[in-house]
């Protein structure tokens, strides 16, 4: 049943969450006591079990959680962080798959007050109807989809009443669950993914700053031939409240499972290409790319919703990153080092070069293959192990790259999980070739694109 609003009392969800994280750590330390105890392959049955039960836990704990916590669960669920054997992840990934669904709703008469006070009218000056039931129901908002006087089909995105002192509640307690997420999958920075959640939670909490990312991504699509950006309704737009046309499509978990594998790889090659673009073609870089903010529809193009995790990004921010890609893709361990001292990230030691290289390819190297590669999602175990290992290694303890490359980094492991969960095949080199060696396009998707972008927004000279 839905609630007038969210839990605000840090001890209250303190509680339920230090509750639900003792249960998972307890299931997590009987599956590792029965793979001990046990030999061949009852152990492993037995351990595999507990620990399918702990992927359910973290579920439903992570789901009655919101902003933070919930931030944490969707990116567990969209990426595969080694945390079971190989033979049972895909179960696992299905039950995560639950968290990139709704999460619990509120009630439409707590939803109304928000918009009514939001917005400085009553819900019927605003929309000619609007559907009670939410489309749905996300970290910090819920979805609904309404008509407006105009005739116009929208979605309205609500902010939960009391949300934001929830957040606030969540960001003492994120300790907690940043402690269970170390003891289900250890070797995970969990002090990175701290530092990322404070500093992006809030603007996640301001739908004005939102509603301008997506007028301008929406405006640079407008009439694209493969991606769809929905318009935002301005007139409409407030600090709890943000409108958009809608767009009807398809979510991930509605995608059968016999789709054919040419769709599977057209998909992934505009995923790809939209999460590149924004940041080095129009310098606005999204950090959120899971399942839940792409819609398949039915003509072959892909929707893109929610731009409240974005970051503006300069000239130089964006040369920084394409030098220090195309030095990984060269193997020049010495330029990325450099590139690194610039940020006075690292010092110039010559011995350091080499390890870093390795962080960076693991990272990155599946996009720079000159050969047709299935994209993994079980990769995005090893590239969090690769880099947490070099941040505790000797002449590393000191690393501190700029924020904008931990968002870099993690939106590159969340589009890897994205374009795995589609098992889609490309030359992914084809594709980071146009924007890291100012190649021409090698793809009909490109070709077109080129031909949408020309003279409008051009690649930045490196």
């Amino acid at each position: 049943m839905s609630s007038q609003h969210v839990g605000r009392s840090r001890v209250g969800r303190g509680v339920r969450f230090a509750t639900g994280a003792a249960g998972l750590a307890a299931r997590q330390t009987a599956a590792r006591a029965m793979t001990a105890g046990h030999d061949g392959d009852a152990g492993r049955r037995a351990a595999t079990k507990q620990q399918l039960k702990a992927a359910e836990g973290l579920v439903k704990l992570f789901s009655g959680m919101r902003g933070a916590a919930m931030k944490v669960g969707q990116t567990l669920s969209a990426v595969d962080i080694g945390m079971v054997p190989e033979e049972v992840r895909p179960e696992f990934q299905e039950i995560l798959a639950q968290l990139q669904q709704d999460a619990e709703p509120v009630s439409f008469r707590a939803v109304t007050k928000v918009v009514e006070q939001d917005l400085g009218q009553r819900l019927s000056a605003s929309f000619a109807d609007i559907d009670p039931e939410p489309l749905a129901a996300a970290s910090i908002g819920q979805v609904h989809r309404a008509t407006l006087h105009d005739g116009r089909d929208v979605v309205v995105k609500v902010q939960y009443p009391g949300i934001a002192e929830a957040i606030h509640a969540d960001m003492q307690n994120l300790r907690l669950g940043l402690k269970l997420l170390a003891i289900l999958a250890p070797g995970i920075d969990t002090r990175a993914i701290a530092d990322e959640i404070r500093e992006r939670i809030g603007d996640e909490l301001d739908y004005e700053l939102e509603a301008a990312s997506h007028r301008e991504m929406a405006r640079i699509y407008r009439d694209h031939p493969f991606v769809v950006v929905p318009d935002v309704v301005t007139s409409l737009a407030g600090e709890r409240v943000l409108v958009t046309e809608y767009v009807d499509g398809r979510r991930f978990s509605e995608l059968p499972d016999d789709t054919p594998r040419a769709d599977r790889d057209r998909w992934g090659e505009i995923l790809v290409r939209f999460y590149l673009n924004g940041p080095l073609r129009h310098r606005l870089l999204n950090g959120d790319p899971h399942p839940g903010n792409s819609l398949f529809l039915a003509d072959g193009r892909i929707g893109f919703i929610d731009f409240g995790f974005s970051k503006h990004l300069g000239d130089v921010d964006v040369r920084q990153i394409i030098a220090s890609t195309r030095a990984t893709y060269q193997g020049d361990a010495q330029a990325l080092l450099a590139v690194a001292s610039e940020l006075h990230a690292l010092a110039p030691d010559p011995a350091l070069a080499e390890p870093f290289l390795a962080s960076y390819a693991a990272i990155f190297g599946w996009a720079l293959v000159d050969e047709p590669v299935m994209a993994d999602a079980t990769r995005t175990a090893d590239m969090m192990r690769t880099y947490t290992d070099l941040r505790s290694s000797t002449g590393f303890e000191g690393l501190e790259l700029p924020a904008e490359h931990f968002v870099i980094f993690r939106a590159v492991f969340l589009l890897l999980g994205l374009v795995g969960q589609l098992h889609s095949t490309n030359r992914w080199l084809d594709i980071t070739r146009e924007w890291l060696l100012g190649d021409g396009p090698a793809t009909e998707f490109g070709r077109a694109e080129e031909k949408f972008f020309a003279g409008r927004y051009a690649y930045p000279a490196v």
